[in-house]
């Protein structure tokens, strides 16, 4: 659901927008419903002329990201601040009314969603590994302003049509990269599905376009295909006593995509294209269905995953298993609806339930991603290489290990057992020489698989290496290893250091030359006024014409933005297009011209025959 105010609508009356707004989303209180009311007509006082690129209001966007935040049933501060996201930005603006006006906490996530704004994540230098470790870091102090940026991008990618294909691009590639991904580790399950779709259809339209034809034939006899077993299942569920509610549905194209690359296939190759998810009341009923379903369809091997026992670092739950129904591949999801409800909006539904309800809410402490942000928030993550790395470990897929004692441990996938010794302790991880999966001897510097029982054997004479530190996928092992080979490794070479050093070096030197650029502009800016005061002083005339050698026969244009007068002394340099273009010797703008030096020529004014 979302508010029919898209590009394609052309319904922009503030009265009639809002009235919509609210008939759409009408359990708010009076009270609420009055602070929005007052944020609308702000919003609309400082911006209420304003076009945007597409030639629409400025106004329908913000409206249409509170929208988003409202499917979710957040907090009304939260809504406020989508309908405020961007107006910062916007030349005028009062910020201490704003904050007078809609509270400090308001004020407090819109400056910090303006700040996310202005970073240029899409860029693949060292600055994209700052802006993410601040925008994940403001994430910590509130999550909310990470769920307004998620509502404003999932606004700008259904609305993208608008900017021009490159730009397209860019954006989605930015969303696949970061958005999705978050929005997954913050359990935020459709708004993740609906990212990585709509990133599909514009960064690979004919692939997207291909999988959603092909998705859309045989519909009837999908249908028919998936009424049967919803049937079976309902049948089964009456007769053992359980009430369940069966939804059925075609995977999400991105998923499709996924499977193509992994498989080498083509999207009319695959058959497991179709799932199926059961709701139900309880934990111990969601057990009896998953018995249920696999005697009405024998389950395929190394398919079914329980995450109800071993839920997601994003808190998800949920059984998982693939059946084989009539000789195809059927997907089948089995939660409770307070499941279903953290599955859908994820971190969001921490504010979904109204106080003085018995509903337990969503801790955002327990989710991993909040503390491992936490725990790496003090340390030093402005070096790209490092932080690539933790990137990976916060974006990442995941897998779910066992220690010997039946602890589960998430590592980010491609974890190897050295990665797994660091996260017991740094001690263990020193100490390594060799690990069991299962009981069984494996290298230590190959990737584990999920489920596996990991036994970690160590040797108290044994160190870290650089082979490890070559391997290893957590930020916590690459740190430790990478500190105890500086400290302790004479032969050691610390590219990382030595990169860094090259970075200063570069950059003192950049200092220097422009230091040295600026003293040698004055002394011609010096020579040049002094040259000018003695050309005044002189008797000779000018033609006003220019002479290059002994010939007047050029294409020239005189500077506007120092207009040469005869007599003066003046510079002149090759342009691409118009001529030679004359400035006076003083010119500050000739002096900021790119490669000047180049593409300098010797003028001189003619004089006049007498």
């Amino acid at each position: 659901m979302s508010l029919n105010i898209t590009t394609n609508n052309t319904e922009t009356n503030p009265d009639v927008l809002i009235a919509a707004f609210w008939t759409m989303f009408p359990d708010y209180a009076e009270d609420e419903r009055k602070r929005f009311n007052d944020a609308w007509q702000f919003l609309l006082k400082t911006t209420g002329t304003m076009k945007r690129g597409c030639g629409l209001p400025y106004y329908l966007h913000p409206l249409r990201v509170a929208a988003i935040l409202a499917e979710s049933k957040l907090d009304m501060e939260c809504l406020i601040a989508g309908l405020f996201h961007s107006l910062l930005n916007v030349e005028g603006v009062s910020a201490e009314e704003m904050k007078a006006q809609f509270g400090e906490t308001v004020y407090k996530i819109v400056v910090d969603t303006s700040k996310i704004t202005s970073w240029k994540i899409h860029s693949k230098t060292i600055q994209q590994a700052d802006a993410i470790r601040k925008m994940l870091f403001a994430m910590i102090d509130d999550v909310r302003v990470i769920l307004v940026k998620l509502a404003d991008r999932l606004d700008r990618m259904r609305n993208l049509k608008s900017i021009d294909e490159k730009s397209r691009r860019l954006v989605a590639a930015e969303v696949i990269d970061i958005w999705a991904p978050l929005a997954d580790r913050l359990g935020m399950q459709s708004t993740k599905s609906e990212l990585e779709d709509l990133s599909l259809k514009y960064s690979n339209p004919d692939v997207f376009l291909q999988i959603k034809a092909i998705v859309a034939q045989k519909k009837e006899e999908r249908a028919a295909y998936l009424e049967k077993a919803v049937n079976a299942i309902y049948k089964s569920a009456e007769k053992a006593g359980i009430s369940v509610q069966i939804t059925s549905r075609a995977k999400h194209f991105y998923s499709i995509y996924q499977k193509m690359r992994k498989r080498n296939k083509g999207a009319d190759e695959l058959y497991d294209l179709l799932a199926l998810r059961i709701i139900c009341t309880t934990n111990a009923e969601c057990y009896e269905l998953i018995g249920i379903v696999h005697s009405l369809w024998k389950p395929l091997d190394g398919r079914f995953k329980d995450y109800i026992a071993m839920p997601k670092a994003n808190g998800y739950q949920s059984l998982h298993t693939t059946v084989q129904c009539e000789g195809k591949p059927l997907e089948i999801q089995i939660r409770t609806a307070d499941m279903h409800n953290k599955a859908e909006h994820g971190v969001a539904s921490h504010w979904l339930y109204k106080k003085g309800t018995n509903h337990d809410k969503v801790d955002i402490s327990d989710l991993g991603i909040v503390n491992q942000l936490q725990h790496l928030r003090d340390q030093d993550l402005n070096d790209e290489t490092f932080f690539s790395q933790l990137k990976s470990d916060l974006l990442g897929d995941e897998i779910f290990v066992f220690t010997p004692a039946g602890d589960v441990v998430q590592l980010p996938a491609g974890s190897t057992a050295i990665d797994f010794a660091y996260h017991v302790h740094s001690a263990v991880g020193e100490k390594i020489v060799g690990a069991k999966a299962d009981g069984k001897i494996i290298p230590i510097t190959k990737p584990l698989e999920n489920t596996q029982i990991i036994e970690i054997l160590t040797n108290p004479q044994a160190h870290p290496t650089e082979n490890q530190l070559k391997v290893v996928r957590t930020s916590k092992a690459r740190q430790k290893i990478h500190a105890w080979l500086v400290a302790n490794d004479p032969t050691f070479t610390d590219k990382e250091a030595e990169a860094k050093r090259a970075a200063e070096i570069a950059t003192l030197n950049e200092h220097a030359r422009a230091i040295q650029d600026e003293k040698r502009k004055r002394r011609r800016i010096r020579t040049s006024s002094t040259a000018i005061q003695e050309s005044h002083a002189a008797d000779e005339k000018y033609s006003g014409k220019i002479k290059i050698g002994d010939t007047t026969n050029f294409l020239v244009n005189f500077a506007g933005c120092c207009s040469p007068q005869p007599g003066q002394p003046i510079v002149g340099y090759v342009s691409n297009s118009r001529g030679i273009i004359i400035h006076r010797a003083d010119c500050l703008t000739f002096q900021r011209i790119p490669n000047i030096d180049r593409r300098t020529i010797a003028v001189a004014w003619e004089k006049k025959e007498h």
